[in-house]
């Protein structure tokens, strides 16, 4: 019998995560957990005790865009043009967020300390693979001292929410982080 439950489990933690990303799709980070549970077929509490907070809801929908956003960073890493590189790479970054409701809030950086029970894993992961690239862009000098991943990731989710409710937000957010990197001045 305790079998038969962890196999149920497991079956219920992947419908809810499916009926999620598209809720989320759909509704971005303010999905309502409550028809999340209605739509899966299970209850509120189950849906809790998989997800305690919506932010662990948000981090296990945006898991594979994480991991695939790690990937990236990772095969950048070598690039001949460290500037180009983390440019290209944060670019990425933005095109995720402004086409995937709920990704920036999932990627948000929330406060908490690392190595805390509440950090979130998105961010950290997120961090730990930029950070590389950041690095060898500010040896390069192609960064201003002192710019961090946190920075940077900031800056992204402010955009990507900032153009969420624009018609075609993808070129939108991408055009505002080009602004945003080449600075407002002609030539600067």
């Amino acid at each position: 019998m305790p079998a038969q439950r962890r196999a149920d489990a497991r079956r219920n933690h992947a419908r809810i995560l499916a009926v999620a990303e598209a809720e989320v799709a759909e509704h971005g980070a303010d999905a309502s957990l409550e028809q999340i549970a209605r739509t899966a077929g299970v209850g509120s509490a189950t849906v809790r005790r998989h997800f305690p907070t919506r932010r662990a809801l948000l981090e296990a929908v945006a898991h594979t865009r994480i991991e695939a956003l790690c990937a990236r960073a990772h095969a950048l890493a070598d690039a001949e043009d460290a500037r180009a590189a983390l440019l290209e790479w944060l670019g990425e970054v933005v095109a995720y967020c402004a086409s995937v409701r709920g990704f920036a809030a999932a990627i948000a950086h929330d406060g908490a300390a690392p190595g805390s029970v509440y950090e979130n894993s998105c961010t950290t992961a997120i961090e730990t693979a930029g950070t590389p690239l950041l690095r060898r862009a500010a040896r390069a000098g192609a960064v201003a001292p002192g710019v961090t991943l946190t920075d940077l990731i900031t800056l992204i989710v402010g955009i990507a929410l900032a153009t969420e409710h624009h018609p075609d937000p993808a070129p939108e957010a991408t055009r505002l982080f080009h602004l945003a990197v080449a600075g407002l001045s002609p030539g600067s």
